[in-house]
């Protein structure tokens, strides 16, 4: 049997409503393939007056640290907080 594969679902909070979401997201797609991951897209979650979160949706083989993925995230401008909201393996 080879690796598996996790599923993730990653809320990015941004610093203040201001933040540039789409750059955000573009961001996230660096770092999320820097670890080793694939992005398999986004979704903007409204939280409350004004302020949005990205939803980051991720697929990351499990010989790679999602915590390592986590530390990435947490690195990117405009990001005040990381949350891993989901997580499966995937069966294949």
């Amino acid at each position: 049997m080879g690796i598996g594969t996790a599923l993730f679902k990653i809320k990015l909070m941004p610093e203040d409503p201001s933040i540039d979401l789409v750059k955000m997201q573009a961001d996230a797609v660096k770092a999320i393939e820097e670890t080793g991951g694939k992005s398999t897209g986004f979704e903007i979650q409204e939280i409350a007056f004004g302020l949005k979160a990205v939803i980051a949706s991720v697929r990351l083989t499990e010989d790679k640290s999602g915590e390592t993925l986590e530390a990435n995230l947490a690195k990117l401008a405009g990001v005040s907080s990381v949350e891993v909201i989901d997580y499966r393996r995937a069966i294949e």
